[in-house]
């Protein structure tokens, strides 16, 4: 499994989906469908997503000297 980082290509807005796809080995897309549905049930799926957010690192660039 890859680590968990917010990616700097494919964010539609903080990468939190793009990272969680990666992670579990599924497309973004797929991922973001997820949580739309899912914030059609009754729960704190906004606030979850807005922690990763600002909780996961962002990924460093490729060609990053250090």
């Amino acid at each position: 499994m890859a680590a968990l980082a917010r990616p700097r290509d494919g964010r539609m807005i903080g990468g939190v989906c793009a990272a969680l796809a990666r992670r579990f080995g599924t497309s973004a897309t797929t991922m973001r469908v997820i949580f739309v549905a899912s914030c059609l049930l009754p729960g704190p799926q906004f606030l979850l997503y807005l922690a990763l957010w600002m909780l996961l690192p962002a990924e460093k660039p490729a060609n990053a000297a250090w």
